[in-house]
Parts: structure tokens; sequence; C-alpha cells
């Protein structure tokens, strides 16, 4: 029986007829004020909270006891909560919004939120790569459908709106929620970001952009710690990926994050959430608040005295919903009354988030819950043919001096504590990681080769001999002399560190997981500098949540990077030992030589080496883009009009040639500036295209450039394109871009409202052009 049975048929709201937004209003103007407020507020029935969300402090409460009076907002993570299966969790499910729609005098159901980072987070899910991994593929096409996947196994079961993706701009390598993110520049966090919106999007399930913003600049890389940074940098470093994501991926909600920016937390930024995302980018959808993020103004931002002036802050601010639990929204009827909340906040918000509702079919008498949910698989061939396509094309050959393939090694020592853990594959959302870690002994629930299982499965048994030398964590059962003896009677050694992910200190990555330094975690260093000394020829693999400083090891004849790449990534890292697997993936962030070292690409002029100012030498040993393939790619030419108005756009036709085996090249376009009137970036990606190059091929790769990806904002806060002269280049990374040729930007200083889209942004590898 549908949950609607008894519900009132009258209402122009169940004209069907009507857009959602008209309908919406039709609804809120039949609300009362405690129906309205309660459309604001979510509840999360469990008693673990603090295990996966940041503490609630401060002794805040709600108003009232019964979180499902008048109805309610949202259901917070029906499924990703416990290990329960799909039939449990729908059962739940069900049971759940049958008591919100009997608790709602016109029966509205809740919208039903999960985290969906790395695929949904319920047990018997797919475990898909990281976003840092998704990053390293360059390969939005890919993206998109792994999010298509995602979305669709969501709203099959009764799920709405999902928490992903992070747009955060990474700053700081250090930060814990490094390997949540698309890495450290703009335009590849934008990009990518965008194809992830438009595929959970496509599947009808709310993608909500997170977090905004600024999150990621936090003072020394700790979770929640202030940031401070100037208004330019903030505008074209921070904002941009979100502002993609919404024009081009069509993301329609916005969460905010726990930060303040020079001194106003970003939940009670009104210039931020109603001047710059509603007024100037014209978004319509809701803005929800971060876990506690409302009452944290109490208790951690000192800036509202109790929890009902956090409640008001907020919703003047422009946050529409409460989450996880409504704490200090309940308070707002209240304050109605009195004179303090103007009704009118209130119904704007109501509008927004009931439109939702509508859009997600909840209004329309059909079954609240899909029939047959109970019998939804989630982790079907569909998605781990996704997963695996994904771990393959994100593995990085950082360096190979002739060890790989190893399909000649007779002896194989497998050492290094992440060659045998499960985890070191998965981030810190995905649920084995986030869930079960509570649940010792329980079962992942899905298949999760080890990276040791996938070499045995490659080269056999009897040629395979393992030792984990010592653990990611901690000083505990450290077996480093049994590593070398191990070493030194194999042919070749193949030692596979990094992290395991975990939440608030459960790993050695992930949220609250920030690191004092970037040196291998726990004594992994000693086991590496250890091994390599043998002698014994030396691949070294990276499993790992952020980039870690590889400069003390050089003696490695190899150097593979993974980022957690999911349920499937052994045997991704397996196959490219072997060269079963071509690599192809490129870093998403640098690789830092010194453990000390923290700084992305995006550095002006001061911000690079300069022996005559500092002995101190922030090169990485690695850079951004970068990543070796079988192929040997020659940069041929870059040819642009010599002239690009300010106002207008050009092509820019780049012609690689490959004089080696066939190879995937992520062909990158930078920009630069000699002259102008702020400080930027020295060089700055401003396009790429992964393409197929066949051996003896040449291709040719035509970007189409609006003048609009040229601008930055000026010393008056606008942004604008100025008139001058801009350096265009092209390589394989940003340290080694062969080619080059320069355009004047001709005419006025043009002003603009927003940044180019997709559409005025393209890469065309459709029509290039192949000599044999």
């Amino acid at each position: 029986m549908s949950a609607h049975a008894d519900v009132i048929d009258q209402g122009r709201w169940r004209d069907t007829t009507l857009s959602a937004r008209e309908r919406a209003q039709a609804l809120v103007d039949e609300l009362t004020l405690e129906e309205k407020v309660a459309q604001l507020g979510s509840v999360w029935l469990t008693d673990a909270a603090d295990d996966f969300a940041p503490t609630l402090e401060g002794g805040l409460a709600t108003e009232g006891t019964d979180p499902f009076a008048h109805g309610l907002g949202q259901l917070t993570r029906v499924f990703g909560t416990a290990p329960v299966s799909v039939r449990e969790g729908v059962t739940r499910l069900r049971e759940l919004q049958y008591r919100v729609v009997a608790n709602q005098r016109l029966g509205i159901p809740a919208l039903v939120h999960e985290e969906c980072l790395t695929g949904l987070a319920a047990f018997g899910a797919t475990a898909f790569p990281t976003p840092l991994a998704w990053a390293a593929t360059f390969d939005e096409e890919l993206v998109r459908d792994m999010a298509r996947a995602i979305g669709d196994d969501m709203r099959a079961i009764g799920v709405h709106q999902g928490l992903a993706p992070v747009l955060d701009v990474v700053r700081d390598y250090r930060w814990g929620r490094v390997e949540e993110t698309l890495g450290e520049d703009p335009y590849v966090v934008g990009q990518l970001g965008a194809a992830y919106v438009a595929g959970l999007e496509g599947a009808g399930v709310v993608a909500t952009l997170k977090h905004f913003a600024g999150y990621a600049a936090s003072r020394a890389a700790r979770n929640h710690g202030p940031v401070s940074m100037g208004p330019r940098e903030f505008a074209d470093t921070v904002l941009p990926p979100f502002e993609t994501a919404l024009r081009q991926g069509g993301a329609r909600s916005v969460m905010t994050s726990y930060t303040d920016v020079d001194g106003i937390p970003s939940t009670a930024n009104r210039q931020l959430l109603d001047g710059v995302l509603r007024t100037e980018w014209g978004f319509d959808g809701t803005v929800v608040a971060d876990y506690w993020a409302v009452p944290f103004l109490v208790s951690m931002h000192r800036v509202a005295a109790d929890g009902p002036a956090a409640g008001a802050l907020a919703l003047r601010a422009g946050v529409d919903v409460e989450l996880p639990s409504t704490v200090a929204y309940a308070a707002l009827s209240r304050l109605v009354r009195e004179g303090v909340v103007d009704e009118s906040d209130i119904d704007r918000a109501a509008v927004r988030h009931l439109r939702h509702k509508i859009e997600a079919g909840l209004l329309d008498r059909g079954p609240v819950v899909p029939d047959g949910a109970e019998d939804v698989l989630l982790d079907t061939p569909r998605n781990r043919a996704i997963s695996a396509a994904l771990a393959e094309e994100s593995i990085i050959l950082l360096r190979d001096d002739g060890m790989l393939p190893l399909a000649e090694a007779r002896r194989i020592a497998l050492i290094g504590p992440a060659a045998t853990e499960y985890r070191s594959l998965l981030g810190c959302y995905a649920f084995p990681n986030h869930v079960l870690t509570k649940y010792p002994g329980h079962a992942p629930g899905i298949d999760i080769p080890t990276i040791e299982d996938a070499v045995r499965a490659e080269w056999g048994d009897a040629r395979v001999r393992s030792e984990r030398g010592c653990e990611i964590v901690g000083d505990e059962e450290v077996r480093i002399d049994e590593a070398v003896a191990l070493a030194r009677d194999s042919d070749v050694a193949v030692l596979v560190v990094g992290d395991v992910a975990g939440l608030f200190g459960a790993g050695t990555s992930g949220e609250g997981c920030d690191a004092p330094h970037l040196r291998l975690p726990g004594r992994q260093d000693d086991l590496v500098r250890a091994v390599l000394a043998t002698g014994t020829p030396t691949v070294l693999v990276v499993v790992s949540g952020r980039p870690y400083a590889l400069g003390d090891y050089t003696e490695a004849g190899a150097i593979v990077q993974a980022f957690f790449p999911g349920a499937d990534g052994a045997a991704a890292v397996a196959g490219v030992l072997s060269g079963r697997i071509a690599p192809s993936g490129r870093l998403p962030v640098q690789i830092p030589r010194s453990p000390e070292a923290t700084g992305t690409y995006l550095q002006p002029p001061l911000g690079r080496h300069n022996r005559g100012i500092t002995v101190a030498d922030p090169t990485p040993l690695f850079p951004f883009g970068f990543g070796m393939t079988p192929g040997r790619i020659v940069y041929e030419s870059i040819e642009t009009p010599a002239v690009l108005p300010t106002g207008g756009a050009a092509e820019v036709a780049v012609v690689v040639r490959n004089d080696g085996a066939d190879a995937i090249e992520v062909v990158q376009l930078y920009a630069s500036f000699p002259s102008g009137p702020i400080v930027r970036p020295d060089v700055q990606l401003v396009g790429f295209a992964r393409i197929p190059v066949p051996a003896g091929a040449r291709r040719t790769v035509r970007f189409t450039l609006e003048a609009a990806r040229l601008a930055a904002t000026g010393t008056d806060n606008r942004l604008a394109v100025e008139p001058g002269v801009a350096v265009l280049s092209a390589g394989p990374s940003a340290a080694e871009r062969p080619i080059e040729t320069r355009v004047r930007l001709a005419g006025p200083r043009r002003v603009l409202l927003a940044r180019a889209g997709r559409t005025a942004w393209d890469v065309d590898a459709t029509e290039a052009k192949e000599t044999a």
C-alpha cells in the first residue's frame, strides 16, 4: 500500500501541468508556519553520530521532542550508518517514510540523502576509486558514466540526494581530505566535477556541491581550520569549480563549509550564499548545511549566542536545510512569532526544498519508495566494469629505468603493509572504511582483492613471497629485517606502501586525518630505505590518499602512484607492473621532493625556486600533469591567431606525434601572462584533452579558447579580461611545455558577469588529423 493512501487530494500543488516551482509555491501557501519549518529540518536516527561526523558540542538541544511532528524535510543516511542489507534498509525506509507522511497533514514525504563520493556509501555497494583517482584519469566521460551508475542505484532504492562531489581545490597536501578532492587545479576540478554532477543529475539524483567555500585552504592544513585568503585568490582559485559545476553540470544543491574565511563562517556568510551564489550566479537550488554546521556557529565559531540565534543567522544567510538533524532550526517558528525572523525567509527556503521533492515525484501519488527496491543489487557487473576502467586509467607511472614490465621476474619479493590491506585501496567515504571500522571483523560486503591477491594471480603463487615489514600506523609488528632478507633473496622487490583511510584519526588519510608532514606514515620510510639499500631491483608502489615526498627514494628502478584506486584497483596495479595495462594516468597533484614541501603548482614567480632569494627549493620531484606512457610523444607545433579580442574566441591547434608504442596522451594547454595589473600564477592550465595516439600517428587537437577563460579578478575585485599579451603553451605537464605561442588580447578591458562555460570553451579531438 502506498504511504499516500489517506492524503488530501485537494490543492493546486497537485496540478502536474504547473512547473515544479509553481507547485512548490502553491504548496507553501497551504502550509502552516510549523509545517513550513519542518520542511527545513532533518533527522538522523543513530546513536553513533560522532563516529561519522564532527562532534556536536556545547550542550545544544532541539526545542520539542518529536522530530516527525508536522512532517520532515530530509531523512539522513538510512542505508549509510550501519551494515544493513538492501532489503533491511528498504524495509526501514518504508517504515520511516510512512511515519513522515502520517505526521504531515498533507502527506508530504521526506527527501532521502546519502553519501556517494566513492559510490553509494552503503553495505554491499561498489567501492569506486576515490576522486583524486578520477582526476588522475583526466577522463570526463568515464567520470560521468560512473556518476550515472551511482545515481541509478540510489534512485532504485529510494534515495533522492547525494552529498557529492567535493570541489575543494587542494592548497596543502597535508590536509586529510586531499583524497576526496579532484586535485590542485581549478579547471580540472571544475570540469571533472561538472561531469560527475551531470551523471548524478542525469539519474534524477540531486547533486550537492561541497564544501562551499574555502574548506581546503585552512591554515596549516587543519580540518575546520580558519581560512586566511585574499578576495582575488578566493575568487580565482576557490570559486570557479563551483560555478562550473552549476552552469555545466546542473547541480541543484550546495553544501556550506565548516570553515570561516577572514572571520566569516560560510554557514553565516550572506554575501557568499545570497550574494555570489544566488545573485551573481543565478543559482535557484537549495543550500544545505554540513553536518552540525549551524549549531557550530555557537560552539565553534562563537558568532551566535545560542541555537536559536544560530538558526536565525544561517537562515538569513541563505541556508535552506539543516543537516543531519534539526537542532537550531527547531526554534524558527517561535522566532517568527517573536519578530526575530521574517517568515518570508522561511517561505523561500521551503519553496526551494519542496521543489526538489516535486521533481523527485514524491508528491504525485506514486510509491514513495520504488517497488522492488528491496531486490536491487548495488555491486553489479556494470559498476565493476566502470570501477575497473577508472582504476586502470588512474594508475600513474612516475619512473621506469627499464624495470617494467616484470614479466621475466623469477622470484618476486612482495613487501609492504599496503600490499595485504584491502582498506588501502579505498577512500575514507567508501563504506568499508567509513562504517565497518566500527564493526571489527565484519566482512566488507563486496569482493575487494588485495594487491597481494592480484600479484599472485598475475605471476602465480610459486614466484611470489610476501612480507609486510611494518604496519601503516604505529610501531607494532616491525619486521624490517625480515623484509630486507626476503629482498636480498629475490630477483626483484615490489614494495607497496602508503595509507589506510579512516575518519578522525582512524586512518592516515581522510576526514580529520591531517598530517604534520609529507613523510610516509609510521615506519614505512625506514622500510623503504632499508629495502632500497639491499641493491635488489625495486619497484616502489605508493597507494595513498595524498602525495607523499619521494625525493629520498631515487634508487627505486620504477615508481608507481595509485590514489586509492577502489575495489578493482589491485588488478590495475598488477596489470601495470606486468605490462598487461599501459599506464595512462597523470598527476592531479604534484609529488613533493621534500616532506616539508606543501605548495601546489599554482605559484606566481616569487613562489618558485629562486637561488638569489632563498635556499628553500619548492620544486617538486614530479610536476602537475606528469605521467609516463609507452609512447614517445613529440609536441610539434601550436598555432592560434595572433590577435584575440577581449570579447571573442580563437582556435588553438596543438599537433602531437607518437614515435613510440601506442599510447594515451593527455594534451595540456597552459596560459601565462608576462605582465598585468595583478600577480598571477606563473603558469596555469586552461585546457586538456585525453586522446589515443597510435604508434607512428600524428594528432591535431583543436581547443576553442574564449578570452573569458583568461580572465582574472582585478584590483577593483571585478572579474575581467585585461588587454595585453598571453603566452599559450602545450606539453605533457606543467613543467614540460615544449611549444608555445603568443597571442595579443586586443580591445578594451572586458568586465564579466560569469566565467566561460563549456559552451564557450571546448576541446575537439574528433577532428584530429592522422598520419600513419
